[in-house]
Order: C-alpha cells, then structure tokens, then sequence
C-alpha cells in the first residue's frame, strides 16, 4: 500500500467538481469517482442525471456506492503527505546534523546512511530501502559523514573486515590479496571485543576516579581534623600561656610587695629614731633657753642657787653607734627568678597532665561488670557498675572464668589494639585495686599481682598508695587520696596510666608493657574489714576534665 501511494500523483485523489481531495468517495456506474457531497448536490441541481467526467445520460437517479479502495487511498495519501509536510519543518538539518544526500533545496536531517550506497537518507528518502527487497540487503547505520573514508581506498570495497596481523581495517578483497596469511576477523568480531576492552576500561577509569575522590574526602577529613586538632591546640596553649603569664605577674607582684615591705620597715625605722631624736632636741633647747637666761642673772645667790639643777644637761640617748641601714636587696631577683623557674615548672606539670587527662577522656569505654568473673563473696549492682564485698560466701557453680580466692571481678569490655579509658570511684574505701588484667592471667589460687603474671593495676592499703614492679607492692609518694581513679590503656604503645581524675594529677604509668591478647578491666574492692571498706567501687560515667 504505501509502495502504491507513493508512485500515485495527488491529481489522482482529486475531485473533479471541487478540485481537492477526495472526501467520503464514491463510484458512478461509468466508473467515475467523486466526492459523495458533491455528486448528490450536483444531481440535486442537474437534470436529467448525467455524469460531470464522461456526460454519460441515466434514466433514472443512480444508487452510489463507496469505493472503499479508493477511501484508503486517500486516507494513505493525506497521512504520507502530512508526514512529509512534518519531517520538511521539524527535522531540516542543522549544524552538526548529518543532512539527507537526496534532497533537493532544503535539507533535511539525514536518519540513516548506506555503506553499499556511500549515501545519507533522510526518513522519506530512505523508504525505498526498507521496502524494496533489492535494497533491504544493504547494510544501514546511524548516519555518519565522510561514508568514502569507510571504503578501501585501494580496491573500492567496503572496509568490513579487520586484521589483527596489521591492527586495520581491510576489505574483503585485502584479506584476499594482501592479507592472505594473516588473523583477518569481521569487522563486527573486532567491534564486540573492543567494546569489551573499553567497558573494562571505563570501569578502571571510573574505580581510578572513584578513588581518588575518596582520596580528595581522606585529604578534607584531614584536615578538618588538623583543624580541629590545631584549634583545640591553641585553645590549650592559649590557656597555659595565660595561667603562666598570670602566675609571672601574681610572682612579680610578690617580688614588689616585698621589696617595698622592705623599704617600709625601713622607713618606720627611722621615723621612730626621727622622733626620738626629735623629742630629744626639744628637751635639748628647753634647758638652752633656761641656760640663756641664766647666763643673764648678775644676783650672785641665786645663780648659785640654780646653778646645781641647771648644771648638767638633760638625760639623753647615746646615738654614735646608732644607724639606719638601707635594706639589702642583693639576691632578691634571683631568689624571685628561682622561685619563677619552680613555679612554672609546677604549673606546666599541672597543665599539661590536664590536657593528657583530657587527652585520655577521649577514649573512654562504657564498661560494665562481668558477673561470671567475680568471686562468690562479691556483690555485683543490677546495672553491672558497683561492687563490694558481701563478706558471705555465695554457692556458685564453678566457672574457670572465677575468681577462686581473691576478691576481684573483671569488666565484660577489654582492649587488644588501640586506646582505652574508664574511671572508677573509690571515695571512702581506705582499701581497692584497679587496673588491667590480661585474660589468660590466672585467676585460681593465690595471686601475685604483677605485671609478670598479667597484671597492671595500683592498689591503696592503709591509706598508702602501692604499685607493683616483680613480685611486691612498691609504695608511690603520693600526697593526694584520690576519690574518682582513671585508667588508660595504650595498648600499641605498651602503656598503662593511672590518674587523680578531681586533681588532674598522674599517680603512675606503667611503660614498656608488652601486651598480648585481651586486656580486661580489674576491680578489686578489697575485704569489709567489719564496715570500714564497706563502700562500693562505682564505676562513673566520664566527663571530661
């Protein structure tokens, strides 16, 4: 049908009353054709009956009948002639587009081209290829210009054929005279594989891109991190250079307050001898004034009669050997300078143990008691956070995991790489042990509580603070009596530390340890000693310092 509407002219689908295209067609006896409407007014308005086309005269009105193939003619027609009216303004070619090689004027944008042909069609050129079975044997592509630069420029053939011998493409006629001996596959063949190649390289390249965004992500959470750490830095630094700078001007301010207390005793000094002398002075110049008068007297009697009071001088102070020395300050700003220094050392101890403190917090580990560690005297919170001695021995089953006769009970959490940090308080016991135990320490028997049989902890007893190196507790010089104890375990570095939490001191640090599998929590509470040890360890929630 549409082979047949397209080698029909649109003066066949006219009617010759109107002159437009047929609308509802119809037939004469004569084998006219006409439009319905036209004919029927036609022969309303004409008679006798006779047709417009060839004047043939009937005696009576004909019945009219509707050619129906004429009907889908036209209607074939109407639609290919509004396609093409639709494919002329939609799809002319633009810059870029590969354009139809058959048009004429115009052209438009090309839909297929033919490597038989080395042409371009565009949708309505291209129909004889899909219809016309000489034509459908040709091979169509998406439409590519340079069509000359897909043929063998040496033969003339379509370059279908590639030789891996040579890496090129060949025609079918190379592969028979100059690549006779080589792997010559189909074009196609070569296509499939090398699409393949380039689908695994596009997933490298993008696993290559994908990487290094993760790269680019790594290097800004570094340093966002570095930012972070840098201004937590300041801030600390900040903050010790302002406590040292105060403490300086709170230590010069003594060094001046001194000095000028020196110079005031001093000056008090001498103003009391000032004084003294002043008040002697003015004894001193009474008596000279009665003298002068005396002098004056020429009564014989009586300047004999006062001349025994008058005679001597008034009782004063021998002040020859009496000084007022200037204070010494030699030493003074040395004394001051030295007592700095110390100073200073002790507040840069101080600070610094608080911002490993808080160093430390960061690694703090939620750790709750392990029930079936504890020994059978124990008594364990619901919540697994406190423990003290219940001084009655429970009925237990045994479990190698118990202890057997020391009054210890291990956390459920432990550490084998990396850092970690808990905090226990022990506020009035006068006796407790803590620190870290490995696993496979022994825990039947009597115990010896070094770091040689897998323990690392510092126990009070009788209010003395102990740690222990071999075989015995060695005492610590520790002044303050801790209520909150921290714990740190650096497990890479082979370290365990202990600290005052309230005081931000260091108690002791256990250095060079070497670890091996897990290291748990270790609490011992210590005996009752009929109430005097009553109070439980509580294991605390951290709070930063």
């Amino acid at each position: 049908m549409a082979a047949a509407g397209t080698s029909l002219s649109e003066d066949q689908f006219l009617c010759s009353i109107c002159l437009d295209v047929f609308t509802d067609p119809v037939t004469t006896p004569c084998g006219h054709n006409f439009c319905k409407n036209c004919i029927t007014e036609h022969w309303n308005i004409s008679v006798p009956y006779q047709c417009p086309n060839c004047n043939k005269v009937f005696d009576t009105r004909p019945e009219l009948q509707v050619n129906t193939f004429v009907s889908e003619m036209v209607s074939h027609f109407r639609q290919s002639a509004q396609q093409r009216a639709s494919s002329s303004e939609q799809q002319a070619a633009e810059p870029g587009d590969v354009p139809c090689d058959v048009c004429t004027g115009t052209k438009l944008k090309a839909l297929k081209s033919c490597l038989v042909c080395l042409v371009s069609y565009c949708e309505t050129h291209l129909e004889p290829h899909l219809t016309a079975s000489g034509l459908k044997r040709h091979q169509l592509i998406d439409p590519v210009e340079n069509l000359e630069g897909r043929m063998c420029t040496k033969h003339g053939k379509p370059l279908e054929l590639f030789c891996k011998t040579d890496q090129r493409c060949v025609c079918m006629l190379c592969s028979v005279l100059d690549h006779k001996s080589h792997d010559v596959v189909p074009l196609k063949e070569q296509y499939e594989r090398n699409m393949v190649k380039l689908g695994k390289t596009e997933a490298e390249i993008q696993q290559m891109i994908e990487e290094r965004r993760l790269k680019i992500q790594e290097f800004k959470r570094s340093v966002s991190v570095s930012r972070e750490i840098a201004d937590k830095e300041i801030a600390i630094k900040n903050h010790v250079f302002t406590e040292l700078k105060e403490a300086i001007e709170r230590n010069q301010a003594k060094v001046i307050e001194s000095t000028e207390e020196k110079h005031r005793m001093t000056a008090k000094q001498a103003e009391g001898f000032i004084k003294e002398l002043e008040q002697e002075i003015s004894e001193l110049e009474k008596r000279s004034a009665e003298l002068e008068q005396l002098l004056l007297l020429e009564d014989h009697l009586n300047l004999v009669q006062k001349f025994s009071s008058l005679d001597a001088a008034p009782p004063t102070k021998n002040w020859t050997q009496v000084k007022v020395c200037p204070p010494s300050y030699e030493g003074t700003v040395g004394t001051a300078v030295d007592q700095l220094v110390e100073m200073l050392k002790n507040e840069m101890k101080k600070l610094l143990t608080e911002f490993e403190l808080k160093t430390v917090q960061q690694y703090a580990v939620d750790v709750t008691l392990d029930p079936d560690t504890a020994h059978p005297r124990l008594i364990l919170s619901e919540d697994g956070k406190q423990v003290h001695d219940g001084t009655v021995r429970k009925n237990l089953p045994e479990n190698p995991k118990r202890f057997s006769r020391g009054l210890c009970v291990l956390g459920k959490q432990f550490v084998s790489s990396g850092k970690f940090y808990f905090e226990v308080q022990v506020k009035g016991k006068p006796y407790w042990g803590l620190g870290v135990v490995r696993e496979s320490a022994n825990r039947k028997g009597p115990i010896t509580v070094s770091p040689n049989n897998g323990y690392w902890t510092i126990w009070l007893i009788n209010e003395n603070i102990y740690h222990s190196v071999t075989e015995s507790l060695v005492p610590l010089s520790q002044k303050l009596k801790p209520e909150k104890l921290g714990v740190f375990v650096d497990y890479d570095e082979g370290l365990v530390s202990f600290y005052d939490v309230d005081a931000a001191a260091l108690i002791y640090t256990y250095t060079g340890c070497s670890f091996t599998g897990k290291l748990h929590p270790f609490f011992s509470p210590c005996a009752n000693q009929g109430g005097k040890n009553s109070a439980p360890l509580i294991i605390c929630p951290v709070i930063p310092t």
